[in-house]
């Protein structure tokens, strides 16, 4: 079920109507999706209303019965590092908070026991390596084993629709690739759900309540709407146009600024040539970003590299959102990287983790250009755009 509604058209520039996440839909045009009912909700505290007040307070306002809470990766209150356990707990309303990032990863029986529908709005970034769809999915399969309907309420893919980088392989699911979709799916969480539902065959009552006012060519600032970060590590709408090509930098030696005010807006590591570097990428013209030599000292960083060392790097600066392709500019400096420092790069199981499968690793060690490795994503994306245009919510 799809629960669509008309919205203006708009572009990258300046909304022509107001954007409205599906929170406020629900609550002004769908309430009768919860109301009287005994309502679950997962989400975190960056899942906020068009003016900012977040998921719980609407809900609680509007007089919806929530009596349970559900986080995914990072808490609800976005604050746990990237891979650390989230423990359960109880808000200040005593309803109980059951984490999904923890001892479990899917809502238990007695989780679920008494509820009559669950809410999912969870902030998705529209990269591949992003665990909320992952808990989403989770969700979808335990509550459709209880009968339980499920309810997305939908946000805008903060970094468009376009759609870039390799789809992952079949063979390699994991939390960080439980779909087959690109590093830059072009999605929202919506939408990835109803693919989820079919590519998965999960047998659930999935319905979505869809952003009003938003279209695929949007960019985040163009919604008007409040950012708030997803994640520890992904603080601002630049670091989410770095994160699908750069992510997969965590497979490698190469700190991608954990530890420090600038994660997934800089690289580098205390052996770097960055004078070398940063020559060949500025010869490349690459269109929508700059770059510059940084070094930066990590602190307790949860990646662990290089903690309170001294590392040589560069800077990303994005000067047309539009037009970067962050996955383009990922090729050209690991095929860099590779020819430079073969011995020190050590791309291996946990790069071909993020990479959805040993292809890319592959064809970067065994030399082929970034022109090369780009073509040969083309026809998996073609199908890829074919596959997804059943579950499209969105102009």
């Amino acid at each position: 079920m799809v629960l669509l509604l008309t919205g203006a058209s708009a572009r990258h520039a300046v909304p022509r109507a107001p954007v409205r996440p599906g929170i406020d839909v629900l609550l002004s045009d769908s309430l009768s999706l919860v109301r009287g009912k005994r309502v679950g909700l997962v989400t975190n505290i960056a899942a906020v209303d068009a003016n900012g007040i977040g998921d719980i307070a609407r809900l609680r306002g509007a007089g919806v019965n929530l009596v349970a809470l559900f986080a995914p990766e990072h808490g609800l209150a976005v604050t746990a590092a990237p891979g650390e356990r989230v423990a359960n707990g109880v808000d200040s309303a005593a309803t109980p908070i059951y984490s999904l990032y923890g001892a479990t990863t899917a809502p238990t029986d007695s989780m679920l026991r008494g509820l009559d529908v669950i809410l999912v709005d969870l902030p998705d970034v529209g990269a591949r390596y992003f665990t909320y769809i992952s808990t989403t999915i989770d969700v979808m399969k335990a509550a459709g084993a209880h009968h339980i309907p499920v309810v997305v309420l939908d946000r805008p893919d903060p970094i468009g629709g376009a759609i870039e980088g390799n789809v992952r392989d079949s063979a390699h699911v994991s939390p960080v690739a439980r779909l087959a979709v690109p590093m830059r799916h072009g999605l929202t969480l919506g939408e990835e759900a109803r693919l989820a539902r079919a590519d998965l065959s999960i047998a659930v009552d999935l319905s979505v309540v869809p952003v009003a006012g938003w279209q695929r060519d949007m960019l985040f600032p163009a919604t008007g709407l409040v950012f708030r970060a997803p994640s520890p590590n992904l603080q601002d709408f630049e670091s989410l146009l770095d994160y699908p090509g750069f992510c997969v930098f965590e497979g490698t030696a190469l700190s991608v600024g954990r530890g420090t005010d600038l994660p997934f807006h800089q690289i580098g590591a205390p052996w770097l040539d960055t004078t070398r570097l940063l020559a060949h990428l500025e010869s490349l013209h690459l269109p929508g970003v700059a770059f510059r030599a940084v070094t930066f000292t990590p602190h307790a960083a949860g990646d662990k590299k290089f903690n309170d060392t001294l590392v040589v790097g560069i800077r990303l600066i994005v000067t047309d959102p539009v037009r970067y392709r962050s996955t383009r500019v990922a090729l050209e400096l690991l095929t860099t990287l590779q020819a430079m420092y073969p011995d020190r790069l050590h791309i291996g199981a946990a790069f071909d983790r993020l990479a959805g499968g040993p292809v890319l690793r592959e064809a970067i060690v065994r030399g082929d250009s970034p022109d090369m490795i780009e073509q040969s994503w083309q026809a998996p994306i073609a199908r890829y755009r074919e596959r997804i245009a059943p579950f499209l919510l969105y102009r």
